[in-house]
């Protein structure tokens, strides 16, 4: 059952595989910029795959932040709003994602896909075995947190009475 004030920020990724793990790293990261906001659910998402999707089909807004392979340049900011995300197993955009495909699209197939749905990620540069995020992934993370608070302030704060919170 949707819940339509849910607004979930996803975090995907492995974080033992380098940048790989730069959703998860990202949703701490946003996390720590923007604090406490009532009615958002942080979430680490990992590599859950198709177990999200109670999470994917109970959520009004989903914010999804993920390494992206788009064939772009390392670092390079990628964003897709709902209807720009790819939904089939054909194209595979990092070493997850197709299961996490599957699930946007079974939520598209059972009419229960969020209203509100945008990804953000990032080129990765470095996905081998490892910890920590490669530095072209790293220095984009700024630009990573303002694209989320961004989103965030849109879903979240359109009324004047919350802006603040936001808007430093």
């Amino acid at each position: 059952m949707v819940d339509r004030d849910r607004t979930v920020v996803l975090g995907l990724g492995n974080i033992l595989c380098g940048d790989e793990g730069f959703g998860v790293v990202a949703l701490l990261a946003v996390r720590a910029q923007v604090g406490h906001i009532p009615g958002v659910d942080w979430l680490d998402g990992g590599v859950m795959g198709l177990d999200l999707l109670p999470v994917v089909e109970s959520s009004s807004r989903l914010l999804i932040l993920d390494a992206i392979d788009t064939g772009m340049d390392p670092g390079s900011l990628i964003e897709f709003d709902k209807g720009d995300i790819p939904l089939f197993g054909g194209i595979k955009l990092s070493e997850h994602q197709v299961s996490f495909q599957e699930v946007l699209a079974l939520a598209r197939f059972r009419q229960s896909l969020p209203e509100h749905l945008r990804l953000i990620g990032v080129q990765p540069d470095d996905t081998s075995t490892g910890i920590g995020l490669s530095q072209a992934v790293d220095s984009a993370m700024g630009g990573i947190i303002q694209a989320a608070e961004r989103v965030l302030h849109e879903w979240v704060y359109s009324g004047a009475e919350h802006r603040t919170v936001l808007d430093r």
